[in-house]
């Protein structure tokens, strides 16, 4: 069933490309949108089994992440490929950068449903205080206006209930988006997966933490931002840029998930498939990889086996051009962000793909410090 035309509030930045057929791509650039059924198919052909994290992680716990945004957009400009892990904090990479397609790769299934969770959200909400409505189950306040500013929005929710029947209805609505109008077709676990990510944030709200749900134990107890807090969040320069930060942000991400062009997928970064895939589509598509969000992931692959070498092989595989950067967080690094006290010691960083490719293929990387150490912050 392909996805009906939609007009475009805000002008896209990039080329309109060949339609693709059973995502066998022709040597024209990226399509400026996909149908239900390639972008289905992308998503459970270049998928991996899901494994193993400790963590449900449906919040992100990195306050400085939009600190590196007006480097990267003077870096990276418009218009290329964005990979990235973990839930919502790619959004605002997204919205910033604006590429012609973005692939969110985590090793977690649950993080795959939580894309298409937000997927129906976003596509169903006519703009962020609607959508923040189906998010947390809870009526709109009449302060929560078109125009208000991401802060106000927030303070609008605080004081609402949650409403039962409303998240049961925004549940059935989900389902109806993802089954009967898109024809996904969802494992059997799958909606109960994604009920429990609704769930979540109809029990916590604004409040709701990486350390909220299952399998914490005894790391649940310290200190987290909440996903309100984070969307409040500035760069660098004092600018607040976050998905939900203006209704222009949030329509522009909007489109992008009516058109398709936000493909979750299930892969381990030292896995064989996922970013190899990912990798092969570029190349078929004459394209390159403008900005790779790892988090800090790299800090587990360094942790075990070669798994850190195969995941920089995969990289290597990926088309690249002088610019394309990394962009990770580094934890335990003696940073605190003076306006988020409780917050985690984190600092968001930088460094070239390229560069660092090469080290490690000349053998100058041998631990997760040593990738600390080519990269940089923001000045």
């Amino acid at each position: 069933l392909a996805a009906s035309t939609h007009e475009r509030p805000f002008p896209l930045s990039w080329p309109l490309g060949a339609f693709e057929r059973g995502w066998r791509a022709s040597a024209d650039s990226i399509p400026r949108r996909l149908s239900d059924a390639d972008f289905w198919g992308m998503v459970t052909t270049m998928s991996e089994p899901g494994g193993f994290f400790r963590s449900d992680n449906l919040v992100s716990n990195e306050v400085t992440f939009q600190h590196v945004i007006p480097e990267l957009q003077q870096t990276l400009g418009t218009g290329g490929v964005y990979l990235g892990v973990g839930p919502d904090q790619n959004f605002t990479y997204i919205v910033a950068l604006r590429p012609r397609i973005a692939f969110i790769v985590d090793i977690r299934r649950g993080n795959l449903l939580q894309h298409l969770m937000y997927k129906a959200l976003l596509e169903m909400s006519s703009d962020r205080a609607d959508f923040l409505s189906r998010l947390f189950s809870r009526p709109r306040p009449a302060s929560a206006t078109i125009n208000a500013s991401v802060t106000a929005l927030f303070a609008a929710y605080d004081s609402v209930a949650a409403d039962t029947a409303m998240y049961r209805s925004t549940l059935e609505a989900i389902r109806r988006r993802l089954v009967d109008e898109h024809r996904f077709t969802l494992a059997a676990e799958d909606m109960p997966g994604i009920e429990y990510i609704l769930l979540s944030f109809f029990d916590a709200g604004p409040a709701l933490t990486y350390s909220f749900g299952r399998g914490m134990g005894g790391y649940g107890m310290r200190g987290m931002p909440s996903y309100g807090e984070l969307m409040v969040q500035r760069d660098a320069e004092g600018v607040e840029r976050g998905y939900l930060a203006s209704e222009e942000n949030f329509q522009y991400l909007r489109q992008m998930e009516r058109d398709n062009l936000i493909v979750p997928i299930v892969g381990d970064f030292g896995g064989d498939k996922a970013l190899r895939a990912v990798g092969d589509y570029l190349r078929r598509h004459q394209a390159t990889a403008s900005a790779i969000y790892t988090s800090n992931v790299e800090q587990y692959l360094f942790g075990g086996d070669d798994a850190w070498r195969r995941y920089y092989d995969n990289v290597a595989t990926i088309p690249l051009d002088e610019r394309s950067t990394f962009v990770r967080a580094v934890f335990n690094y003696g940073y605190r962000d003076p306006g988020m006290p409780r917050g985690p010691r984190s600092v968001t960083m930088l460094s070239s793909v390229r560069a660092l490719i090469a080290a490690v293929g000349g053998g100058s990387v041998a631990s997760y410090w040593d990738v600390v150490q080519q990269s940089r912050a923001p000045a």
